[in-house]
């Protein structure tokens, strides 16, 4: 595969340069094809530094096959945590004690070559960052297209407004120190294992970076992610609701900032007619556009709750556009 990145960041610099170790954890659950390219995507990287690999299996046999020594060490664990994806990625990082960073990928994306030198090159040229992201480019139906932030830098006003979907939890990339130190000694801390079906838990995360320091965005597409039938949440719509509603009261921002607060309440009010509750999906569409009268998930609930349209088939279409409710 060809890179598709700038020269000046595809060449690594000289050897004789100190890279930080990086520890990347790939959660997995029941997809062992899918799991084996994003492993595969991870041991071609062209980065320079010392690299392995920690994959966990959540709720899952441990295929420990995949073990691996050498250079780029593949380590096979189990997930003695919490069940479900914020647990095993916490398994992950409490595991990779020797390294200085740590990386997210779900086993049903990839990383493109050249990702990982890149942004560890942009974190090195602000050495104060703890926490990086990078575009994404999305692939579904057969269809690949790109999701840029048209930013360099994320602040908490920024993820209260939205979520910014391009900021997938594929492309974090940060300073294991910060992660394992609990927010209360002034780190970020690890996931959340209370998120309601580990969903939200990656805009969580971004938010508790957010408040220590700006997220370094490098807004190139670094990371390919595979989006919809893939997905072992794609229809567990009360466990959608109910995280949204564990992130308003973790994150008062979210509600306090008028475009953020209607576009929550305009998703729950879709995930509400998904479920066939059209009193509750007309409540929060209500909510929504008293927030912001544009919001356009409040127009998609109100017609969805009136029978005129499904709100799968909208999803479906906006997967196509690389885009989601």
């Amino acid at each position: 595969m060809t890179s598709i990145l700038p020269r000046h960041l595809t060449i690594p610099a000289p050897r004789h340069v100190d890279w930080p170790s990086v520890g990347v954890v790939i959660p997995t659950r029941n997809r062992p094809q899918l799991l084996r390219r994003a492993l595969r995507s991870v041991l071609t990287q062209d980065y320079p530094g010392p690299l392995r690999v920690f994959i966990v299996f959540d709720q899952a046999e441990p295929e420990f096959d995949l073990h691996a020594g050498g250079d780029r060490p593949v380590t096979v664990l189990s997930n003695l945590r919490t069940p479900g994806l914020a647990g095993a990625r916490n398994r992950g990082i409490l595991a990779a004690t020797d390294t200085e960073m740590i990386a997210f990928l779900d086993d049903d994306d990839a990383w493109l070559p050249g990702k990982l030198t890149a942004q560890v090159s942009a974190v090195r040229a602000r050495p104060s960052t703890l926490f990086s992201t990078c575009a994404i480019e999305v692939e579904y139906g057969g269809r690949r297209v790109p999701r840029l932030a048209g930013v360099h830098e994320v602040a908490v006003d920024d993820l209260a407004r939205s979520r910014m979907a391009m900021l997938h939890s594929s492309g974090f990339l940060m300073r294991r120190e910060a992660i394992v130190t609990d927010p209360a000694r002034g780190g970020i801390g690890l996931v959340a294992e209370d998120a309601p079906g580990s969903q939200n838990e990656d805009w969580d995360l971004l938010l508790r970076a957010a408040r220590l320091s700006p997220i370094l965005h490098l807004d190139i597409p670094l990371v390919r992610v595979l989006w919809g039938r893939s997905s072992l949440f794609a229809q567990e719509y009360a466990t959608k609701i109910s995280s949204l509603r564990w992130m308003l009261a973790r994150h008062p921002e979210i509600g306090a900032t008028p475009p953020g607060a209607a576009r929550v309440y305009g998703q729950m009010a879709c995930w509400e007619a998904a479920q066939g509750n059209r009193t509750e999906a007309l409540r929060w569409a209500r909510a929504a556009m008293r927030n912001n009268w544009r919001e356009p998930r409040a127009a998609i609930a109100l017609a969805a709750a009136s029978g005129l349209v499904r709100v799968e088939r909208v999803l479906h279409a906006l997967h196509r556009m690389g885009r989601g409710i």
